[in-house]
C-alpha cells in the first residue's frame, strides 16, 4: 500500500517563526493543505498560466525541446559551485544587513540609522528612518535573490525535460505570487514599527515620571544645599541602550529571517539541480 505523502506546511518559513516566537503574530494552526491555499490566491489568469506550465504541449512548445548535449556540457554549472555561489550571495547579503555592504559585493551600502532621535520626540514620525532601512534592504534582497534564483532556473532547466518544467514552474510562481509577497512582506515592516511604536510610549511615560520625579525632589531641597546642581530639564537625555538598541537589533533579525525566507525557492531549485546531476551521472 503506498503511504500517503505528509502534507506541506504553508507556515513553517524563517520570518513567520521569528515574528511568532516575538509575539508579533499569532500561532497559526496548519489547517489548509498548500494546493487549495494557493487555489484562493490565484486568479483565473494566473490559473491559466500557471495551468500552461504544468501540462505543456510538446509539439507546440519550443522551449520543451532539450538542449543540445554539447551545449549542455560547455554551459553547465555543477551544483557545487552553484552552492558556492549561493552560499556566498547568502554571506553578502547578511554582513549587508549586519554591518553594511562588503567592499566588492556590488551592493549598495545602507546604514541603519544613528541611534539618537530627534528631540522633542514625535511618536508619528520616530520610526519613518527605520521604515526605509527596512525597505531598502528588502528592494536589496529582493533584487539581488531574484537573479540568483534566474540563474539557477537558467542550470536547471539545462539538465532535461523534467528540469526545464520544474524551471518554468517556478518562473511562474515568482511572477505569480511576486506581489502578494511584496505585500506580505510590507506588513512585517507595520508589525515591527507598532513594536517600536509600543515601547517608545513606554520610554516616553518612564522619562515623564522620572522628570515628575526629579522635580518634586528639587522643590523639596533648600536651595542652598546645592547652587550649581543642574535643573531637570538641564540633566542629560537617557541612554538609548536600554530601550532603542535591541529594538534595532530586532529589526536586523527581522531581515535576517525575512532572507532565509526568501532564499527557500533557490535552495529548492539547488536541491533540484543536484538530484538530476546525480541520475545524470
Amino acid at each position: 500500500m503506498t503511504r500517503a505523502l505528509p502534507r506541506a506546511s504553508l507556515y513553517s518559513a524563517s520570518l513567520v517563526r521569528f515574528l511568532t516566537e516575538n509575539a508579533m503574530l499569532s500561532p497559526a494552526r496548519p489547517t489548509e493543505q498548500v494546493g487549495q491555499k494557493l487555489g484562493d490566491w490565484l486568479d483565473f489568469r494566473q490559473a491559466i498560466a500557471l495551468h500552461s506550465v504544468l501540462h505543456p504541449d510538446a509539439a507546440n512548445d519550443p522551449q520543451s525541446s532539450q538542449l543540445p548535449a554539447a551545449v549542455q556540457r560547455k554551459t553547465s554549472i555543477g551544483p557545487e559551485a552553484l552552492t558556492r555561489h549561493l552560499d556566498q550571495v547568502r554571506a553578502q547579503l547578511v554582513e549587508s544587513i549586519t554591518q553594511g555592504a562588503p567592499a566588492g559585493s556590488g551592493l549598495a551600502r545602507i546604514d541603519m540609522p544613528a541611534a539618537v532621535l530627534d528631540e522633542p520626540l514625535d511618536i508619528k514620525t520616530a520610526f519613518e528612518p527605520y521604515r526605509r532601512f527596512m525597505a531598502a534592504h528588502q528592494r536589496q534582497m529582493e533584487s539581488t535573490v531574484r537573479s540568483l534564483r534566474a540563474r539557477l532556473r537558467l542550470q536547471l532547466s539545462q539538465r532535461g525535460s523534467a528540469g526545464q518544467q520544474l524551471a518554468a514552474l517556478d518562473a511562474a510562481f515568482e511572477n505569480i505570487l511576486a506581489e502578494r509577497e511584496a505585500a506580505l512582506l510590507a506588513k512585517t515592516t507595520k508589525l515591527l514599527e507598532k513594536r517600536f511604536v509600543q515601547t517608545l510610549k513606554l520610554h516616553m511615560q518612564a522619562e515623564a515620571k522620572a522628570h515628575q520625579e526629579a522635580m518634586t525632589s528639587e522643590a523639596a531641597t533648600p536651595a542652598t544645599d546645592d547652587v550649581d546642581r543642574p535643573t531637570p530639564s538641564q540633566r542629560a537625555p537617557s541612554d538609548p541602550s536600554s530601550w532603542l538598541m535591541p529594538l534595532r537589533q530586532t529589526l536586523r533579525d527581522a531581515l535576517l529571517a525575512e532572507l532565509d525566507t526568501r532564499l527557500q525557492p533557490a535552495l529548492g531549485l539547488l536541491e533540484a539541480i543536484t538530484s538530476e546531476t546525480a541520475q545524470e551521472q
